[in-house]
């Protein structure tokens, strides 16, 4: 193979200057070269927000949380289930929970300063060596090294790493090491971020307008578009549970906060069985002439697949105290994470179709 160049972190430093993405967490690149740094609430609420999400589905999020929560002190100060209704619909439900009690800590206990090193930063709840890096690249400057999915496949391709993913991550790791600069780190991981998601995507590269086109081993290859390469994965399980929608005074509906440990905790939803592997027996919450709603909710998770029955029944009280009443108006199918958005619509379908009365 013949000699070529070396990927440089000026190279995608002055392509960054010039494409970087308009993000409404991130300062623009002619502001961050005069030494303006973004406010690292923005920085670390973003990134937690971003983990397993993109970055079309985090945007309004992010703009709800910083309006109504503009400072983190005010974050800290927020109701549970305020913060927990505002994050329904985004995933993976223990960020809330964490991004609640590391706002508490930083407001209590760092008088509302995020911490500036990683090994700090690693200290609080729901920060990992990504956000940590992150948020000590992008918020303080800090020669961090980031990595995540699209700069793991940057690497991969710039410099034809075939190991698949997992093996390969440290590997990938230490190449990003030696292009994070000392000047603009947050700037550069940035810039890598930008280049995975609008060049260097996953399927059909845009190779032709890449910064790093000449010094990309993978290209030059032709093997690219094949890059990372990955494990296997093993086939999700399927699993199976029961959901109950109590209908009550005036269209009420009968919602529970589930137990804070546990997927969904701490979130509003249905109350109803475990999900098993096997078909759990029916239990309902409260006494009631519950019917089984035809069709099925089908909702994956990062590890499994589930598949839940739905029952109906007029309720005219609650005996438990993790139920209660809400209006079933247009905004509670909101306050409600996508499983159990997708259970209320199911449910409420067949109670406009009469299959119970409303009181």
């Amino acid at each position: 193979m013949a000699n070529i160049s070396s990927p440089s972190a000026d190279a995608i430093l002055t392509w960054y200057d010039r494409n970087a993405r308009d993000l409404p967490w991130r300062v623009p690149p002619h502001e961050s070269r005069a030494g303006v740094l973004p406010d690292p609430y923005h920085v670390w609420l973003s990134e937690v927000m971003l983990q397993q999400t993109t970055v079309a589905a985090v945007t309004r999020y992010f703009l709800d949380f910083t309006g109504r929560w503009p400072r983190v002190r005010d974050l800290a100060e927020a109701e549970d289930e305020a913060v927990m209704g505002a994050w329904a619909g985004l995933g993976y439900y223990a960020r809330a929970r964490n991004l609640l009690k590391c706002a508490r800590i930083v407001s209590r206990d760092l008088d509302g300063r995020f911490p500036d090193t990683e090994a700090e930063l690693l200290k609080l709840p729901g920060i990992g060596p990504y956000t940590a890096a992150a948020i000590a690249a992008i918020a303080f400057g800090r020669q961090a090294v980031v990595l995540d999915g699209n700069i793991e496949r940057v690497m991969a391709r710039v410099y034809r790493v075939e190991t698949p993913l997992p093996g390969s991550k440290e590997k990938l790791r230490g190449l990003a090491r030696g292009l994070t600069p000392v000047e603009r780190a947050g700037d550069y991981a940035q810039a890598v971020m930008d280049l995975g998601a609008t060049i260097c995507t996953p399927r059909s590269p845009a190779c032709g307008i890449c910064p790093w086109m000449e010094s990309c081993e993978g290209r030059l290859a032709g093997v690219a578009e094949t890059l990372p390469r990955k494990s296997p994965k093993a086939a999700k399980p399927v699993r199976f549970g029961v959901a109950y929608l109590g209908i009550g005074p005036e269209g009420a509906v009968a919602l529970e906060t589930r137990p804070e440990s546990g997927l969904l905790g701490g979130m509003l939803g249905l109350p109803g069985t475990d999900w098993r592997e096997d078909v759990p027996e029916a239990v309902p919450p409260v006494e009631a002439e519950w019917r089984e709603v035809p069709g099925e909710v089908r909702h994956t998770f990062t590890h499994f697949h589930l598949r839940l029955k739905v029952f109906v029944g007029r309720v005219d009280a609650l005996p438990r105290d993790r139920l209660r009443f809400y209006p079933g108006d247009d905004d509670l199918p909101d306050r409600l994470p996508t499983v159990m958005r997708k259970a209320l619509r199911l449910g409420l379908s067949a109670v406009e179709d009469g299959f119970v009365e409303r009181a």
